[in-house]
């Protein structure tokens, strides 16, 4: 393979914002902002809206939670 044309792969871990779940897996995207994990390393902090935790295809039932739509915000940028 060649030298340095390969994205870094490393640890990172993944947090749910609708619903507080944390998750630890390999990825090539980095982030700035970190968190120590539980087994006391400290890994990047990737945020994510939805995941396996709050999506209805695997809970089997939906949540809602308030992250304000794009509908909503072109209502209130347009006055509607």
């Amino acid at each position: 393979m060649k030298q340095d044309i390969h994205p870094n792969y490393q640890k990172v871990v993944f947090k749910d914002t609708s619903s507080g779940f944390m998750f630890l897996t390999g990825s090539t995207r980095g982030s700035k902002e970190t968190i120590e994990w539980e087994d006391g390393n400290t890994y990047p902090l990737l945020t994510v809206e939805v995941s396996s935790d709050s999506h209805p295809f695997y809970t089997g039932k939906q949540k809602f939670a308030d992250a304000g739509g794009r509908v909503d915000k072109f209502k209130k940028k347009y006055g509607m």
